[in-house]
């Protein structure tokens, strides 16, 4: 609950914080300070968490345990690690710095709803808070045509797609007569189950389903993480995603986990052809900016199976794959955003000119397409483990696994072209020590992820 009420404070400070304070310089700093005081407001929560036990507040809206506490300090941790990582390119976005902080800050207030969510409505505040800064940072740029293209279709699908979760939402409180997550998991019954209730289900399936880019409601994503400023678009496609993929098997587990039967066909087929569209078109692409926003459909689908599985492996594997997939993602795009060509061209000779660049940008591309010894491996080796313990769906994950490969050749693309082909990559500003010091700390949690998982997932 401190952190949710620090959050917001947060928020709000970077709001007015541009008025007494003009170098953005100045205020990257003091959002970074802000960021490693919320971290620290987390691991303070996680502290109480472990003696006091699960709480619940607000007329049991809001269900705070350890687990929701131990997500939201990965989540926090990687934020900071995206700050410090992104703070001079948030700065070169537009003239509110500030501001810009601000909606990131509250994002992080909506995340840590849907990560403690007791009740729907709860989920729809969290999913609301979620999603409309991120409308605003999409369209920040406001000398590129493209982000606010970006910032419109988001909106307009984000809008859509909240109808269809307040019906979703309304079916359901039709037939079990509650908003309460838990109370409804005992109202509705597998052997008798009210068609009102499953047509809510798959209402909410839907509407889950856009915000964490699955197909066929991918349609935004390309489009959405191209257009915005690459800075927040890196935001978006990790610390988001993990968010809504939190939200999404907690309902699930919670829920309609005695209710598996009835839409877990219904799931395998969207995570399958989420799989095949994010890599089959993933491979055709040139702008490595586009690969990986259909990279991140395609890790989408990977982590759909723990929604899948919903056991004791796919809590666990949630944690691995939220953390892998957002630090290897984070420290792609930081490197990204130093080039000016997005092109896979633009990565042509990197190696040469700045070896370590090409080192790091391996190492995480190796994450990504799960490379054994990094922290990817270790992502989809636990979420697959969870779909396996289950006993079913052997065909998606022999599937999943073909999939995985074909992954291997659009993150080998970028790598080729770095050791192998000529050129002289362009950047907007020099390398100082400060970015190869942090490249090399994201790596290293790469690394550390990969040899040691259960460091990142000991909350049982």
């Amino acid at each position: 609950m401190k952190a949710i009420i620090a959050t917001t404070v947060f928020g709000i400070i970077m709001m007015f914080a541009s008025i007494g304070v003009g170098n953005k310089k100045s205020l990257a700093t003091l959002a970074t300070l802000l960021f490693a005081a919320l971290l620290g407001v987390n691991i303070w929560d996680l502290c109480a968490s472990t003696a006091a036990g699960p709480q619940l507040l607000f007329n049991n809206m809001i269900r705070i345990d350890h687990y929701s506490l131990w997500f939201n300090t990965l989540m926090t941790g990687c934020s900071l690690l995206y700050a410090l990582l992104m703070g001079r390119e948030i700065q070169k976005v537009g003239a509110h710095v500030a501001e810009y902080f601000a909606l990131i800050f509250f994002i992080l207030c909506g995340l840590y709803l849907l990560s403690s969510y007791n009740n729907m409505l709860m989920l729809f505040i969290g999913i609301e808070i979620l999603s409309i800064p991120q409308y605003i940072l999409a369209g920040s740029d406001k000398r590129n045509l493209k982000s606010s293209e970006a910032s419109l279709k988001y909106f307009l699908m984000g809008a859509f797609t909240t109808g269809i979760l307040l019906m979703g939402i309304t079916l359901l409180y039709g037939a079990s007569r509650t908003f309460n997550i838990t109370e409804m998991a005992a109202m509705l019954h597998s052997d008798a189950l009210n068609p009102l209730a499953l047509a809510g289900i798959m209402f909410i399936m839907i509407a889950l389903s856009f915000k964490v880019s699955a197909a066929p409601m991918h349609m935004w994503t390309p489009d959405v993480y191209d257009g915005s400023p690459t800075p927040f678009t890196a935001f978006m496609a990790t610390v988001v995603k993990a968010g809504a993929f939190f939200a999404f098997l907690r309902l699930f587990m919670v829920s309609f986990g005695t209710l598996s039967d009835h839409w877990t066909i219904i799931l395998a087929v969207i995570t399958a052809a989420t799989l095949l569209v994010g890599n089959v078109t993933a491979v055709f692409q040139q702008s490595v900016k586009r690969m990986l926003a259909y990279s991140s459909i395609a890790q989408a689908g990977f982590m759909l199976f723990a929604v899948l599985a919903i056991n004791a492996i796919a809590m666990q594997a949630i944690l691995i794959y939220a953390v892998a997939y957002s630090v290897a993602t984070i420290g792609v795009f930081s490197v990204l955003v130093k080039l000016k060509d997005y092109t896979y061209d633009g990565f042509n000779g990197l190696a040469k000119k700045e070896p370590l660049l090409a080192f790091v940008t391996t190492i995480f591309l190796f994450s990504l397409a799960g490379i054994p010894l990094t922290g990817g491996f270790m992502a989809k080796y636990y979420v697959l483990l969870a779909v396996v313990k289950q006993g079913q769906l052997m065909w998606l994950v022999i599937f999943a696994l073909l999939m995985a490969a074909i992954s291997v050749y659009y993150y080998f693309r970028v790598i080729i072209a770095m050791y192998f082909k000529p050129g002289t990559p362009e950047l907007t500003s020099p390398i100082t020590s400060g970015d190869k010091i942090m490249l090399i700390i994201t790596t290293a949690i790469v690394l550390l992820l990969g040899i040691l998982p259960q460091l990142f997932m000991n909350v049982f």
